[in-house]
């Protein structure tokens, strides 16, 4: 019975170095200022593609064509994703034909789509955005529902704004 209280001592000291040292590596990271979210845009029906509004958020981070033209590919991208064709056609009746098992061993064409496309934002977050204090989300983790731009503090200004 002594020897309890003392393990649970050492759990909780273990446990609040480990909050201590998470509370260090967050201080160590740039603060987000803002959040951004280019909504998507259904002008042309249910097609995933988002509005290239450029937002006044960003005015003084990212050059407007720059953003219209990241924004514009996207576009573009999901557009060929969701294109139907004689691969789609083909996909769907093997799908059928195996009960749905051929995809344990196939990626369809939207998951290659999807893939090219991660790979993409993380090419524009590397090259473009987070040099200016920028971080674009795949929208596949916002459910295809927004493009989020998070804005950094720009620590070469100071935090004063």
């Amino acid at each position: 019975p002594v020897h309890q209280p003392r393990r649970n001592q050492e759990e909780n000291r273990s446990f609040n170095m480990a909050e201590t040292h998470s509370l260090q590596d967050m201080r160590q990271q740039p603060a987000i200022t803002a959040k951004v979210f280019i909504q998507r845009d259904y002008t042309n029906g249910t097609l995933c593609q988002f509005q290239t509004k450029f937002p006044a958020e960003l005015e003084n981070r990212i050059d407007k064509q720059q953003f219209e033209e990241t924004i514009s590919s996207l576009n573009n991208l999901y557009a060929e994703a969701e294109k139907l064709g004689g691969q789609s056609y083909l996909e769907g009746c093997l799908a059928c034909l195996t009960a749905y098992t051929i995809f344990l061993c196939m990626e369809t064409h939207y998951e290659k789509v999807l893939k090219k496309i991660t790979k993409y934002i993380q090419e524009q977050n590397d090259k473009i955005y987070a040099p200016r204090g920028l971080l674009l989300t795949d929208p596949i983790e916002r459910g295809l529902r927004v493009v989020e731009v998070t804005i950094y503090e720009d620590r070469s200004t100071g935090s004063g704004r």
